[in-house]
């Protein structure tokens, strides 16, 4: 998709001020729509006790907002200074990555193994184990921020020739970063509220988990050349 985000930047090309500003919005909201971040948000909402809309929307806005001030952390330097991270660190960034969305994946299949998506004579669902608290899914948010195509919207931005425009911009892309995983996350509880699909969690838990681990694998590999990343 580093396309597309090439392709939504282009559009600011000798544009206003208005027209860069929504480009930057742009870039943010499709940023939520990566593979890695599917793949880590479906194991986070799954694993969690309470899958209503609203807990997922509060996850979501924590992860989105944990993710959102790494990248300003990190965009900072890039656009101030022209201070990159050298290319062991990112490579090391994106195993971090990596290594996050295969422990979610990892903890996702464990839950299962011990019931906890069996269904009881009530309807309910077996063991109850502690839900997945917001200050958590902020601090995934924060190793997650590190990885992910989010540096190269922060790459298109530094090409831009006004530096007070392009920290703008940064402010804009991490904030609708953060709005568009909220709304990622909110569907998917949405959908696993259903009751349906509550009832199919048990089948279909295990086969989410190993193939999210599968992808955290091949995120690894991909981050230090050793597979390809198309998207």
């Amino acid at each position: 998709m580093f396309g597309l985000d090439e392709w939504i930047a282009g559009i600011s090309d000798e544009g206003s001020i208005v027209v860069v500003v929504l480009v930057a919005t742009l870039l943010g909201l499709r940023h939520a729509t990566d593979p890695d971040h599917l793949a880590a948000v479906s194991t986070l909402v799954v694993s969690g006790r309470e899958r209503a809309t609203r807990a997922a929307a509060r996850l979501g806005a924590a992860w989105g907002l944990g993710h959102a001030l790494t990248l300003v952390a990190f965009g900072l330097p890039i656009l101030l200074a022209e201070r990159y991270l050298p290319e062991l660190v990112q490579r090391g960034a994106e195993t971090t990555v990596a290594a996050l969305i295969a422990f979610l994946a990892v903890r996702l299949l464990v839950r299962w193994r011990h019931g906890a998506f069996a269904m009881t004579p009530g309807g309910g669902h077996g063991h109850v184990h502690r839900a997945r608290t917001p200050a958590a899914a902020f601090g995934i948010g924060l190793v997650h921020g590190m990885g992910g195509s989010a540096g190269v919207g922060v790459l298109l931005l530094a090409a831009m020739p006004s530096r007070t425009l392009a920290l703008v911009s940064l402010v804009v892309l991490a904030l609708f970063t953060a709005v568009s995983m909220t709304i990622v996350t909110t569907g998917f509880g949405a959908v696993l509220s259903a009751r349906r699909v509550t009832g199919a969690l048990t089948t279909a838990a295990p086969a989410l988990a190993l193939s999210s681990l599968a992808f955290g694998v091949w995120y690894a590999a991909a981050a230090w050349s050793l597979a390809p990343y198309p998207f």
